[in-house]
């Protein structure tokens, strides 16, 4: 099967993984996305992940209830270590080889990040999630997926996300949102549109690594994707 994409980065953010309930995991989404990961892999896809911490905590808010920004920005990547963890397991019980890289040394729970490796992993077949982001604080999982995906030379970068694209304004608040089919990576600057930060939209722009922002929760769009149909949105030169 001919795939448009070889290589990827998917990056899927921390809400992505939660239920309705209380839980900040829920095994229904985990299960479901190990599947539809599980059929592309099977494809000969070589797969990164960036997973995101924002259903445990997000360093941002953590100003609101009085934690510095640079200490809330380092619980927020230890979130992304547990969501990992969680992907990881899902994974593996899917029967899919998996290695998770961190930012932030932590040798009894995952690997250091070592671009090199990482490459040996995926030409070895396994999945390698990254978390922990950049290990720096101030900079989102949106940027760590931008600065993996340059350094992995991956293809293009799969945004997971709950809406079907990117819109001009939020489409959950104002029912005349205007849905982009295609948008340079300019243009989404100019109009500094919320779906990642400009840091990581800089980024791809100067690698020219394409995204593709697409719903997470309609079953195949993944593998759409990478067949190279038209759905979500496509940040582009």
């Amino acid at each position: 099967m001919n795939c448009k994409y070889k290589r990827i980065v998917l990056k899927v953010s921390g809400e992505a993984l939660k239920g309705s309930g209380e839980d900040p995991h829920s095994p229904e989404i985990l299960q479901k996305l190990a599947r539809e990961l599980k059929e592309v892999h099977e494809m000969g896809v070589q797969i990164c992940i960036v997973v995101g911490g924002g259903n445990i905590f997000r360093g941002l808010k953590g100003l609101d209830k009085g934690v510095d920004r640079t200490t809330g920005d380092y619980m927020g990547m230890l979130a992304t270590v547990i969501n990992g963890l969680a992907l990881m397991n899902a994974l593996e019980n899917e029967g899919v080889s998996v290695r998770v890289q961190t930012a932030i040394p932590m040798e009894k729970v995952a690997e250091p990040f070592i671009v090199r490796k990482a490459l040996r992993h995926l030409e070895k077949g396994r999945i390698v999630i990254f978390v922990a982001g950049t290990g720096n604080p101030y900079f989102s999982t949106d940027t760590t997926a931008s600065l993996r995906a340059a350094e992995v030379q991956a293809d293009c970068i799969l945004k997971a996300t709950k809406v079907d694209g990117i819109y001009d304004k939020d489409p959950v608040k104002f029912r005349d949102a205007v849905k982009f089919d295609a948008i340079s990576y300019s243009e989404a600057l100019s109009k500094r549109l919320a779906v990642m930060d400009s840091t990581a939209f800089s980024m791809c722009m100067e690698t020219k690594i394409p995204i593709i922002v697409f719903d997470m929760n309609e079953p195949g769009n993944i593998r759409r994707a990478l067949m190279g149909e038209k759905i979500g949105t496509t940040v582009g030169a």
